[in-house]
């Protein structure tokens, strides 16, 4: 068997070390995949977002229309967007405990 020595002075085989590069190319993949099917529900939910102009068009949302362009400031959907955000955190936070 080949062994190589290592800073700590311990001899580890290149088997094992295969291993662990292979088992760290594991969970890589399977984060990639988690993040792509996330960003997938991500997709479908602002596509029937965008379907029922929820967001955007709430009272105390500001539009301004001037002779060179518009001016949008969505300050009740800021608000409504981090009361739902924070509530959620707080869900996910005490579900951890």
């Amino acid at each position: 068997m080949d062994f190589r020595k290592h800073a700590g002075g311990q001899a580890i085989s290149k088997r094992f070390e295969y291993r662990r590069l292979i088992l760290g190319m594991t969970e890589l993949g399977k984060l990639l995949v988690f993040l792509g099917v996330m960003m997938a529900v991500a997709g479908v939910v602002l596509m029937l977002l965008g379907r029922t102009h929820l967001p955007g068009r709430l009272p105390g949302d500001f539009v301004y229309r001037g002779k060179h362009g518009i001016v949008y400031f969505p300050l009740a959907t800021s608000i409504l967007l981090s009361v739902v955000l924070s509530l959620v955190l707080y869900a996910i936070g005490r579900w951890q405990r």
